[in-house]
């Protein structure tokens, strides 16, 4: 194992790694910068490349990719702290007043960064009052700011192993949504294998998160998030390009559920970066 600091280049010739399982989350482990490295220093990887890394990290981006490639996603819009100039004597009223021209659907709305991940700095605005420091919270990670539409329903994530569909999960947080807490402790969340929706809209769901991942033309193991409405429709949140690997993450569930266990599971990622290289 090596930790990924400033000495990343040496320590990775010191150790003369033929192969590199990647297992970075957020920043540079999943915005391209580290895939980049590794292409530079001509030692594969596992994972997708270095332009489907960075333009699934972007969620704006992204977004505008599945809307092209006509992959359903929530209504949304990014403001940036340009487009506002927001001072610190503004009131609620004021923010969202002038935010009425952007936004065409009603609360609640997500508030969330455009270029984070494991839901750092993501609310949820049920109600005006709230949207300042929502606001606020998520434009402390950056310039630019998703305000997307809440989906009212279910939450199921999708893994897709080089380029198959493994299965799918139903996650039910015990907090207000599956944000960085419920992730990554144990008993916060009930995880539901297969998800309990009908089978059409399973199979959809599968057809969708596995478009979602070609879309941004990703590699190796991915997982896609969604959100199924009350009436059965999905909608792609994101893909998550390094799927976690804890003993609470959801691409090992899945996996185990689809008769992959762990051992094999890592095997299977890494075969499939000897076989694209």
């Amino acid at each position: 194992a090596i930790d990924v600091g400033p000495d990343i280049c040496d320590a990775l010739k010191r150790e003369k790694a033929e192969v590199v399982f990647l297992a970075l989350h957020g920043g540079h482990g999943e915005n391209g910068a580290i895939q980049g490295l590794l292409e530079v220093l001509g030692i594969p990887y596992t994972g997708s490349g270095v332009l489907s890394s960075a333009l699934a990290m972007d969620k704006e981006v992204s977004k505008k990719i599945f809307s092209y490639h006509n992959i359903p996603v929530p209504p949304f819009v990014v403001v940036s702290s340009k487009q506002l100039a927001v001072s610190s004597v503004e009131k609620d009223s004021s923010l969202v007043s002038r935010l009425s021209s952007l936004i065409g659907f009603d609360l609640p709305w997500v508030v969330k960064p455009a270029a984070e991940g494991s839901s750092v700095g993501v609310s949820i605005v049920k109600n005006e009052g709230q949207f300042r420091s929502s606001f606020e919270k998520a434009l402390s990670f950056g310039e630019r700011v998703i305000i997307e539409k809440f989906i009212d329903g279910k939450e199921v994530h999708i893994g897709i192993l080089n380029d198959r569909v493994l299965g799918g999960v139903e996650v039910r947080p015990s907090l207000e949504f599956y944000n960085y807490e419920a992730k990554y402790t144990a008993g916060l969340t009930d995880y539901i294998l297969p998800p309990a929706i009908n089978s059409k809209v399973y199979e959809k769901a599968k057809e969708i998160g596995l478009s979602a991942h070609i879309a941004l033309g990703c590699r190796g193991a991915t997982r896609v998030d969604l959100r199924i409405d009350l009436a059965g429709n999905p909608y792609v949140l994101e893909v998550n390009t390094i799927p976690g690997m804890t003993e609470t993450s959801l691409l090992p569930k899945i996996a185990k559920h689809a008769g992959v266990d762990f051992p094999d599971l890592i095997e299977e990622i890494l075969r499939g970066t000897i076989r694209e290289g």
